[in-house]
């Protein structure tokens, strides 16, 4: 399918480069031995996770056209594995793009504060996509099933795919309440996909700084559906959900009173498993429930 590199603009987003430290090296890791090219923004702004918009939309789609911009100065599209900038930014691309046609001077507007700080006007020419999408639509399943090194056949994955990465945008990549792109991927790496109530919901992350009750209390009922489905560990797209479900995790279970104990992995971490990448490579060791039951099953402990 693929006779050369494909090269995207790489917008890695905050929680990668600081808490989620892993997925910024994993999906690192992935792309390079899968042969696509990432040319990180390293200009680019915070998306702002959905809150910039509660104090001025302008603001928020400001921020957004210069990220997106840098994408247009390299003529490509821009490439990020947070499910949360996938919804911002995608949202705001779309937005903008009505907006050249409907209301051409708010786009100028917008415009006219990039110039101020001397960036590239915002021309709507490019694509926001998830890694999960490059994967499946520009990648292909076949070509990731051709690289398996180590089949994840005793591996049960339960995906948690969040608010942001179904529901974001207008354009949709896959079917916003039954999903399935992330299940053809654990087929694709020899896992076994579960199915559980809750993995199109929302993890609770947005609640956890004022109801932080009925944040964990959400997580700690999706982890424990699936953990009753018969799950191995959760996998996300999305580096919000992970802290939610993994680095609270421990928090959940005061909350609600139950030990879980289930790993949650990086998309990207699971398929480099597949791959033969090396656990300590894909950052599998930073995670607060720990991965080694995971690692054990594919006898890599």
């Amino acid at each position: 399918m693929l006779s050369q590199t494909i090269k995207y603009a790489y917008y890695p987003g905050c929680v990668a480069q600081g808490a989620c430290r892993e997925l910024y090296l994993s999906t690192q890791a992935l792309t390079q031995a899968l042969g696509i090219e990432l040319i990180e923004l390293k200009k680019a702004a915070c998306c702002g996770s959905g809150t910039f918009k509660e104090d001025s939309q302008l603001l928020e789609d400001t921020v957004n056209a210069r990220n997106i911009a840098l994408a247009e100065e390299l003529n490509l599209p821009l490439l990020t594995h947070c499910s949360t900038c996938q919804g911002v930014l995608g949202h705001v691309n779309e937005r903008l793009q009505e907006c050249q046609s409907t209301k051409p001077e708010y786009v100028q507007e917008v415009n006219s504060f990039l110039q101020k700080e001397a960036c590239s006007p915002y021309r709507g020419t490019t694509e926001v996509i998830h890694l999960l999408h490059v994967l499946v639509r520009d990648y292909g399943l076949d070509k990731i099933r051709q690289r398996v090194t180590r089949s994840l056949t005793s591996l049960n994955c339960a995906a948690f795919y969040g608010c942001y990465l179904l529901r974001g945008q207008k354009t949709q990549y896959d079917d916003p309440f039954q999903p399935e792109a992330m299940e053809n991927v654990f087929r694709a790496v020899g896992a076994t996909p579960v199915y559980y109530h809750g993995r199109t919901q929302c993890c609770g992350w947005p609640l956890s700084s004022y109801a932080t009750k009925e944040s964990f209390t959400m997580a700690g009922m999706h982890i424990q559906s699936a953990l009753a489905a018969g799950a191995d560990c959760l996998v996300t797209p999305c580096p919000l959900c992970h802290l939610n479900l993994d680095s609270r995790q421990p928090e959940v279970e005061k909350v609600i009173e139950k030990r879980l104990g289930l790993p949650v992995l990086h998309l990207p971490q699971l398929i480099g498993l597949a791959l033969g990448i090396k656990p300590q490579v894909l950052g599998l060791e930073r995670h607060i429930v720990s991965t080694q039951p995971i690692l054990k099953k594919l006898g890599l402990g």
